[in-house]
């Protein structure tokens, strides 16, 4: 799940920059910070992750439902295709073609849904960490704020993290503990079947 975040996270730097005019008696005053990272140290991101796993899981059930289906019919035309009648063949084999297509419908469609249902729940928090970001730039004066992953170099007081951290309520000692964002495990996908086998004519 946060892999995809990530992308998500990234998207809304390329468009949202927190930055202020100050005026022109004013120096110049850059700070950095990572969302990415700030995203993971708040409470609503183990909650994300809870419910894309559950949404996840409800529907790989769904998934794994409609393969176990489509493979009792798939076994019970092959054990009495030889005997039926060509009409009652036909009828059959329609049926298996017609599970198969919802189950290929089905996985387009879960994965649209999960991608959607992580979009509706990491939406809110970006643009509340956004909003903290460009309240501690106003209230420290910083001129521009940009995403560390563009920054090569700079000083250590430039970093606001710390400080949005407190403005959403996190204590950024605690913070710091958290493992990197690139340890994250990444949500789990709706299971995807084996390879249909072919029907016997």
């Amino acid at each position: 799940m946060m892999n995809k975040i990530k992308l998500l996270v990234a998207a809304f730097f390329l468009i949202s920059f927190a930055s202020f005019a100050q005026s022109n008696d004013q120096p110049l005053k850059i700070g950095y910070t990572n969302v990415e990272y700030i995203l993971l140290q708040l409470p609503e991101s183990k909650q994300i992750e809870s419910n894309l796993k559950d949404h996840s899981t409800q529907l790989e059930n769904q998934l794994k439902g409609k393969y176990a289906e489509y493979e009792a019919k798939l076994q019970a035309y092959e054990k009495g295709a030889a005997t039926m009648d060509a009409t009652i063949r036909e009828d059959k084999e329609k049926e298996l073609m017609g599970l198969n297509n919802s189950i290929q419908e089905f996985q387009r469609s879960a994965q649209q849904s999960l991608q959607q249902k992580e979009k509706s729940l990491v939406d809110p928090v970006i643009a509340k960490i956004d909003k903290a970001i460009k309240d501690v730039a106003k209230e420290n004066g910083y001129t521009y704020v940009i995403s560390n992953q563009a920054l090569l170099a700079g000083p250590e007081d430039g970093d606001i993290s710390p400080l949005v951290l407190k403005k959403l309520g996190v204590d950024p000692a605690k913070a710091q503990q958290t493992p990197e964002p690139a340890a994250a495990k990444p949500a789990s996908k709706p299971a995807t079947p084996a390879k249909n086998n072919k029907k016997k004519n």
